[in-house]
Protein backbone atom coordinates (compact mmCIF):
# COMPACT_ATOMS: atom_id res chain seq x y z
CA UNK A 1 0.00 0.00 0.00
CA UNK A 2 1.66 3.08 -0.92
CA UNK A 3 1.64 5.87 1.90
CA UNK A 4 3.03 9.12 1.23
CA UNK A 5 3.95 11.07 4.51
CA UNK A 6 2.99 14.96 5.07
CA UNK A 7 6.14 16.44 7.08
CA UNK A 8 3.67 19.08 8.29
CA UNK A 9 1.78 16.41 10.45
CA UNK A 10 2.92 15.66 13.29
CA UNK A 11 1.24 12.59 14.40
CA UNK A 12 2.00 9.07 13.21
CA UNK A 13 -1.31 8.99 10.87
CA UNK A 14 -0.44 7.76 7.30
CA UNK A 15 -1.52 9.91 4.71
CA UNK A 16 -2.78 7.95 1.86
CA UNK A 17 -4.20 8.72 -1.73
CA UNK A 18 -7.50 8.01 -2.75
CA UNK A 19 -6.39 4.69 -4.61
CA UNK A 20 -4.52 3.45 -1.01
CA UNK A 21 -7.56 4.31 0.49
CA UNK A 22 -9.53 2.32 -2.41
CA UNK A 23 -7.18 -1.04 -1.63
CA UNK A 24 -7.49 -0.32 2.43
CA UNK A 25 -11.29 -0.16 2.19
CA UNK A 26 -11.18 -3.52 0.77
CA UNK A 27 -8.41 -5.23 2.17
CA UNK A 28 -10.37 -4.06 5.72
CA UNK A 29 -13.12 -6.38 3.54
CA UNK A 30 -11.74 -9.53 2.74
CA UNK A 31 -10.06 -9.40 6.12
CA UNK A 32 -13.27 -9.70 7.54
CA UNK A 33 -14.61 -11.84 5.22
CA UNK A 34 -11.54 -14.46 5.36
CA UNK A 35 -11.74 -14.85 9.34
CA UNK A 36 -12.91 -17.98 10.58
CA UNK A 37 -14.71 -18.93 12.83
CA UNK A 38 -16.84 -15.66 13.01
CA UNK A 39 -20.67 -17.28 14.89
CA UNK A 40 -23.32 -16.72 12.72
CA UNK A 41 -21.55 -14.76 9.66
CA UNK A 42 -20.37 -15.96 6.35
CA UNK A 43 -16.58 -17.23 6.36
CA UNK A 44 -14.63 -19.73 3.22
CA UNK A 45 -16.17 -22.26 5.62
CA UNK A 46 -19.89 -21.89 5.39
CA UNK A 47 -22.81 -19.09 4.99
CA UNK A 48 -23.31 -18.90 8.93
CA UNK A 49 -26.96 -17.94 9.51
CA UNK A 50 -27.30 -16.59 5.60
CA UNK A 51 -29.26 -18.46 2.95
CA UNK A 52 -28.89 -15.68 0.27
CA UNK A 53 -25.05 -15.42 0.52
CA UNK A 54 -21.63 -17.32 1.09
CA UNK A 55 -18.37 -16.20 0.67
CA UNK A 56 -18.16 -16.54 -3.42
CA UNK A 57 -20.84 -13.63 -2.72
CA UNK A 58 -18.66 -11.35 -0.67
CA UNK A 59 -15.58 -12.13 -3.33
CA UNK A 60 -17.99 -10.39 -5.63
CA UNK A 61 -18.72 -7.83 -3.60
CA UNK A 62 -15.38 -6.76 -2.70
CA UNK A 63 -14.48 -7.14 -6.22
CA UNK A 64 -17.62 -4.84 -7.20
CA UNK A 65 -17.03 -1.94 -4.81
CA UNK A 66 -13.11 -1.45 -5.95
CA UNK A 67 -13.09 2.22 -7.29
CA UNK A 68 -16.04 3.54 -5.04
CA UNK A 69 -14.07 3.96 -1.41
CA UNK A 70 -11.33 6.24 -4.22
CA UNK A 71 -14.52 7.88 -5.57
CA UNK A 72 -15.59 9.02 -2.07
CA UNK A 73 -12.14 9.97 -0.28
CA UNK A 74 -12.04 12.01 -3.61
CA UNK A 75 -15.35 13.93 -2.99
CA UNK A 76 -14.51 13.95 0.80
CA UNK A 77 -11.22 15.27 0.40
CA UNK A 78 -13.01 18.27 -1.87
CA UNK A 79 -15.55 18.88 1.52
CA UNK A 80 -18.58 17.32 -0.60
CA UNK A 81 -21.64 17.79 1.35
CA UNK A 82 -22.88 14.48 2.86
CA UNK A 83 -25.87 14.73 -0.01
CA UNK A 84 -23.26 14.11 -2.93
CA UNK A 85 -21.57 11.22 -0.79
CA UNK A 86 -25.02 9.28 -0.65
CA UNK A 87 -25.28 9.91 -4.32
CA UNK A 88 -21.72 7.95 -5.03
CA UNK A 89 -22.58 5.16 -1.92
CA UNK A 90 -26.06 4.57 -3.70
CA UNK A 91 -24.28 3.55 -6.82
CA UNK A 92 -22.18 1.86 -5.31
CA UNK A 93 -24.74 -0.65 -3.72
CA UNK A 94 -25.94 -0.70 -7.01
CA UNK A 95 -23.05 -2.44 -8.27
CA UNK A 96 -22.65 -4.53 -4.90
CA UNK A 97 -26.29 -5.56 -4.78
CA UNK A 98 -26.06 -6.40 -9.25
CA UNK A 99 -22.65 -8.57 -8.31
CA UNK A 100 -24.18 -10.22 -5.76
CA UNK A 101 -27.63 -11.00 -7.39
CA UNK A 102 -29.31 -8.94 -4.67
CA UNK A 103 -27.82 -10.14 -1.83
CA UNK A 104 -27.01 -7.04 0.83
CA UNK A 105 -23.51 -8.04 1.44
CA UNK A 106 -21.94 -4.87 2.29
CA UNK A 107 -24.18 -1.95 2.41
CA UNK A 108 -23.02 -1.29 6.35
CA UNK A 109 -19.40 -1.44 4.57
CA UNK A 110 -20.49 0.89 2.07
CA UNK A 111 -21.86 3.19 4.54
CA UNK A 112 -18.84 3.25 7.21
CA UNK A 113 -15.92 2.50 5.26
CA UNK A 114 -17.00 5.14 2.70
CA UNK A 115 -17.52 7.86 5.53
CA UNK A 116 -14.15 6.94 6.98
CA UNK A 117 -12.10 7.37 3.85
CA UNK A 118 -13.91 10.53 2.83
CA UNK A 119 -12.36 11.73 6.26
CA UNK A 120 -9.13 10.54 5.88
CA UNK A 121 -9.21 12.21 2.66
CA UNK A 122 -10.42 15.50 4.17
CA UNK A 123 -7.36 14.99 6.55
CA UNK A 124 -4.77 14.84 3.66
CA UNK A 125 -6.04 17.52 1.92
CA UNK A 126 -6.37 20.14 5.29
CA UNK A 127 -3.40 19.54 7.15
CA UNK A 128 -3.61 20.61 11.04
CA UNK A 129 -1.25 20.83 14.08
CA UNK A 130 -3.56 19.18 15.72
CA UNK A 131 -4.04 15.70 15.21
CA UNK A 132 -7.47 14.04 14.77
CA UNK A 133 -9.03 10.85 14.61
CA UNK A 134 -11.36 10.13 10.79
CA UNK A 135 -14.35 9.31 13.14
CA UNK A 136 -14.20 12.39 14.75
CA UNK A 137 -13.90 14.01 11.10
CA UNK A 138 -16.75 11.87 10.04
CA UNK A 139 -18.76 13.79 13.27
CA UNK A 140 -17.80 16.75 12.76
CA UNK A 141 -18.29 17.39 8.70
CA UNK A 142 -21.48 15.18 8.10
CA UNK A 143 -22.91 13.90 11.47
CA UNK A 144 -25.71 16.67 11.81
CA UNK A 145 -26.43 15.68 8.24
CA UNK A 146 -26.05 11.54 8.84
CA UNK A 147 -28.37 12.07 12.02
CA UNK A 148 -31.10 14.35 10.17
CA UNK A 149 -31.42 11.72 6.94
CA UNK A 150 -32.60 8.76 9.17
CA UNK A 151 -36.13 11.05 8.99
CA UNK A 152 -35.97 10.31 5.20
CA UNK A 153 -33.92 6.87 4.87
CA UNK A 154 -35.78 4.59 3.31
CA UNK A 155 -36.90 1.66 4.66
CA UNK A 156 -34.37 -1.10 5.81
CA UNK A 157 -33.87 -3.68 8.94
CA UNK A 158 -32.28 -0.65 10.19
CA UNK A 159 -34.92 1.49 10.34
CA UNK A 160 -37.63 -0.81 11.41
CA UNK A 161 -35.24 -2.66 13.92
CA UNK A 162 -35.00 1.71 15.29
CA UNK A 163 -38.45 2.22 15.41
CA UNK A 164 -38.68 -0.80 17.27
CA UNK A 165 -36.20 -1.17 19.71
CA UNK A 166 -34.93 2.06 19.60
CA UNK A 167 -31.31 0.95 19.12
CA UNK A 168 -28.93 3.53 16.95
CA UNK A 169 -27.84 1.01 14.29
CA UNK A 170 -24.84 1.98 11.96
CA UNK A 171 -26.30 5.77 11.54
CA UNK A 172 -25.93 6.80 14.78
CA UNK A 173 -22.66 5.24 14.83
CA UNK A 174 -21.35 7.22 12.54
CA UNK A 175 -23.01 10.41 13.33
CA UNK A 176 -21.26 9.88 16.80
CA UNK A 177 -18.06 8.91 15.34
CA UNK A 178 -18.19 5.60 15.86
CA UNK A 179 -17.98 4.66 19.66
CA UNK A 180 -18.05 1.36 19.49
CA UNK A 181 -14.86 1.18 16.93
CA UNK A 182 -12.58 3.88 18.85
CA UNK A 183 -14.06 2.70 22.48
CA UNK A 184 -14.38 -1.16 21.71
CA UNK A 185 -13.17 -2.67 19.10
CA UNK A 186 -9.79 -0.50 18.27
CA UNK A 187 -8.52 -1.09 21.73
CA UNK A 188 -9.32 -4.56 21.83
CA UNK A 189 -7.32 -4.88 18.37
CA UNK A 190 -4.37 -3.17 19.42
CA UNK A 191 -3.99 -4.88 23.23
CA UNK A 192 -4.40 -8.65 20.86
CA UNK A 193 -1.89 -7.77 18.37
CA UNK A 194 0.33 -5.93 21.30
CA UNK A 195 0.60 -9.29 22.70
CA UNK A 196 2.08 -10.76 19.32
CA UNK A 197 -1.74 -13.00 18.51
CA UNK A 198 -1.54 -13.37 14.78
CA UNK A 199 -4.07 -10.45 12.78
CA UNK A 200 -7.06 -12.41 11.57
CA UNK A 201 -7.37 -14.19 15.83
CA UNK A 202 -7.57 -10.55 17.03
CA UNK A 203 -9.55 -9.54 14.37
CA UNK A 204 -12.18 -12.49 15.76
CA UNK A 205 -11.06 -11.10 19.41
CA UNK A 206 -12.03 -7.99 18.39
CA UNK A 207 -15.85 -9.12 16.78
CA UNK A 208 -16.06 -10.77 20.26
CA UNK A 209 -15.97 -7.92 22.26
CA UNK A 210 -18.13 -5.83 19.78
CA UNK A 211 -20.67 -8.66 19.88
CA UNK A 212 -20.43 -8.56 23.68
CA UNK A 213 -21.39 -5.06 23.93
CA UNK A 214 -23.61 -3.44 21.11
CA UNK A 215 -26.76 -3.34 20.44
CA UNK A 216 -26.67 -5.45 17.02
CA UNK A 217 -29.55 -3.96 14.72
CA UNK A 218 -29.06 -7.44 12.93
CA UNK A 219 -29.55 -9.32 15.75
CA UNK A 220 -32.30 -7.94 17.25
CA UNK A 221 -33.77 -8.05 13.50
CA UNK A 222 -33.32 -11.45 13.42
CA UNK A 223 -34.11 -13.08 17.24
CA UNK A 224 -35.32 -9.82 18.85
CA UNK A 225 -34.37 -8.66 22.53
CA UNK A 226 -33.90 -12.44 23.62
CA UNK A 227 -31.65 -12.76 20.68
CA UNK A 228 -29.46 -9.78 21.28
CA UNK A 229 -29.25 -10.89 24.76
CA UNK A 230 -28.41 -14.72 24.38
CA UNK A 231 -25.59 -13.52 22.17
CA UNK A 232 -24.46 -10.73 24.19
CA UNK A 233 -23.92 -13.31 27.19
CA UNK A 234 -22.41 -15.96 25.43
CA UNK A 235 -19.78 -13.66 24.03
CA UNK A 236 -19.44 -12.44 27.62
CA UNK A 237 -18.56 -15.47 28.64
CA UNK A 238 -16.44 -16.41 26.13
CA UNK A 239 -14.73 -13.12 26.70
CA UNK A 240 -14.79 -14.09 30.64
CA UNK A 241 -12.76 -17.49 30.60
CA UNK A 242 -9.84 -15.92 28.23
CA UNK A 243 -11.03 -15.12 24.56
CA UNK A 244 -9.15 -16.10 21.55
CA UNK A 245 -6.14 -16.13 23.99
CA UNK A 246 -7.70 -19.62 25.60
CA UNK A 247 -6.42 -23.36 23.99
CA UNK A 248 -9.88 -24.43 22.61
CA UNK A 249 -11.00 -20.58 21.46
CA UNK A 250 -11.83 -21.86 18.08
CA UNK A 251 -13.83 -24.95 19.33
CA UNK A 252 -15.96 -22.47 21.66
CA UNK A 253 -16.70 -20.53 19.35
CA UNK A 254 -17.40 -23.23 16.48
CA UNK A 255 -20.16 -24.45 19.02
CA UNK A 256 -22.07 -20.99 19.83
CA UNK A 257 -22.08 -21.21 15.81
CA UNK A 258 -23.67 -23.98 16.38
CA UNK A 259 -26.48 -22.38 17.97
CA UNK A 260 -26.52 -19.30 16.60
CA UNK A 261 -26.85 -21.04 13.09
CA UNK A 262 -29.99 -22.65 14.08
CA UNK A 263 -31.99 -19.85 14.93
CA UNK A 264 -30.54 -17.80 12.53
CA UNK A 265 -28.82 -14.85 14.14
CA UNK A 266 -26.07 -13.39 13.05
CA UNK A 267 -24.00 -9.97 14.13
CA UNK A 268 -23.38 -8.41 11.24
CA UNK A 269 -23.49 -5.39 12.12
CA UNK A 270 -20.64 -5.96 14.91
CA UNK A 271 -18.75 -7.23 11.90
CA UNK A 272 -19.13 -4.32 10.02
CA UNK A 273 -17.71 -2.81 12.66
CA UNK A 274 -14.46 -5.13 12.64
CA UNK A 275 -13.93 -4.17 9.28
CA UNK A 276 -13.82 -0.40 10.26
CA UNK A 277 -11.54 -1.11 13.12
CA UNK A 278 -9.10 -2.52 10.85
CA UNK A 279 -9.58 0.43 8.69
CA UNK A 280 -9.40 3.16 11.38
CA UNK A 281 -6.22 1.07 12.96
CA UNK A 282 -4.24 1.74 10.16
CA UNK A 283 -5.89 5.31 9.03
CA UNK A 284 -5.05 6.86 12.62
CA UNK A 285 -1.96 5.22 13.34
CA UNK A 286 -1.05 1.93 14.84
Amino acid sequence: MPITTAAARPDTAPVLSPAALDAACCAALKHEADAWPKPGLVTPVDPGSHRDMNYASFVDSIAALRGYFAEIAEAGARGARYAELQVIAIAAEARMMAATRGANTHRGAIFNLGLLAAAAAWRAAHPSPAPVRCGALVARLWGPAIAASRRAAPTSHGQAVWQQFAAGGARAQAAGGFPAVYRLGLPALQALLAEGIEEDTALIGTLMTLMAHLDDTNLLWRGGDAGLADVQAAARAFLHAGGVRRPDWREALIDMHGWMVARRLSPGGSADLVAATWLVHRLDGA
